[in-house]
């Protein structure tokens, strides 16, 4: 059955996948480097990076976890290297949700989140009754199967570029590592100075490089303490140091681009709706997915309509809450193969404003986190793009 396009609340945006997007980045990189991307019907360089990056024959690509625009913005003086780095195309979005798995899979494919299949955090597994959570990832299900379509990693590499992704030990060949940098070859780091040291060395390693990196632990912080706390901006300015670094060894003929999965925002424990609590909401879910502030519910057969009731009446404006078929047509997870649309809920329920839909009893650890992230508020989707260029480069 067939539902028209279910719109947003206003404080609520689409993300603009094949305009101005994470998805948009690697695609306009590997241009840069001379790759003939392929996307679908996506455009391969929408941001105009082969004309920012012209004469690039090295670009690196950082990934700061957690950094959002809004968040370097208000924080200038503690970051003086980001905040003095151009912005060639303005902010861009991350996908839906904005949480890292679906962000990092994004980029590496260079594709909506309803074309590589990394649809959230923690996704049901279709047929069987059990869930997938991303970051705990390994082999089952076979990452080639479950995200089987081309990085653009795979598709610079098969052209002679030489490609590297930077990132930390922990997470070379996780499911996630082979979901969304397949095709690069995998350079483990310890630290944030041996992430920026093996960069560099990576930048240099060929007459044509595209090097990516990645560092989790601002992130990490701003889930734990929070992004308004003295340790977060401790962090970030430690980032800035990293950067500064990058910046100041660039190969002349190199670029840097600096970007984001998401933004982050703190949740006060007045805007926290505990699922545990209120039976009438898990009544009927047989499984529970997302995270808490974009939730995924598997109905009990027969239950569909009316937990889709149900947790409009309750939710009201804390939440948008659609149905599958509403979900997709949205388009907020851009075209969605068919295959892969049961990864996604009966009920998808995004949150407004500060609320975060917590289970204390089945999600003990994610419940008591201070910040949050994984809606579609602006704090949430609006993400950095920066760039540095060599001297050679102007």
């Amino acid at each position: 059955m067939s539902h028209p396009p279910a719109s947003l609340p206003a404080d609520l945006a689409r993300p603009a996948y094949g305009t101005a997007t994470l998805a948009d980045v690697l695609p306009g990189v590997a241009t840069a480097l001379g790759v003939p991307v392929e996307r679908d019907d996506l455009l391969p360089d929408p941001l105009g990076l082969a004309t920012e990056l012209g004469g690039a024959r090295r670009v690196a690509v950082l990934l700061v976890d957690g950094l959002g625009a809004d968040l370097v913005r208000a924080h200038a003086h503690v970051a003086p290297t980001l905040a003095a780095l151009a912005t060639p195309a303005g902010d861009l979005s991350a996908p839906c949700p904005s949480t890292t798995p679906v962000s990092l899979t994004t980029l590496g494919t260079g594709l909506p989140p309803g074309s590589h299949g990394v649809l959230g955090f923690v996704t049901a597994v279709p047929g069987e009754e059990r869930t997938l959570d991303h970051v705990r990832w390994t082999d089952d299900p076979d990452p080639l199967l479950w995200q089987p379509r081309r990085s653009v990693f795979e598709q610079a590499a098969a052209v002679g570029v030489e490609v590297t992704a930077v990132a930390p030990y922990a997470f070379r060949g996780s499911g996630l590592t082979n979901a969304a940098y397949r095709g690069a070859r995998y350079a483990g780091t310890v630290g944030a100075g041996d992430l920026a040291g093996v960069l560099l060395q990576s930048l240099a390693a060929a007459p044509r490089t595209l090097v990516y990196g990645y560092t989790a632990e601002l992130d990490l912080i701003g889930h734990v303490r929070g992004v308004d706390s003295p340790s977060w901006r401790a962090q970030l300015a430690l980032v800035d140091r990293l950067v500064e670094q990058v910046v100041a060894g660039l190969p002349d003929d190199a670029a840097l681009l600096v970007t984001a999965d998401h933004g982050m925002l703190d949740v006060p424990a007045e805007t926290r709706l505990d699922l545990d609590a209120h039976p009438g909401l898990t009544e009927g879910v047989r499984l529970l997915a997302g995270e808490p502030r974009a939730r995924y519910l598997h109905a009990v057969a027969g239950a569909e309509v009316d937990l889709l009731a149900r947790w409009r009446e309750v939710l009201g404006e804390r939440a948008w809450v659609a149905g599958r078929d509403e979900a997709i047509a949205s388009g907020v997870f851009g075209p969605v193969d068919d295959e892969l649309a049961a990864r996604i809920g009966d009920v998808v329920a995004l949150a407004r404003g500060t609320w975060a839909l917590t289970a204390t009893e089945r999600e003990p650890g994610p419940s008591r986190l201070v910040g949050y992230h994984g809606s579609l508020t602006p704090r949430e989707l609006a993400i950095p793009l920066l760039t540095a260029r060599g001297r050679a480069l102007g």
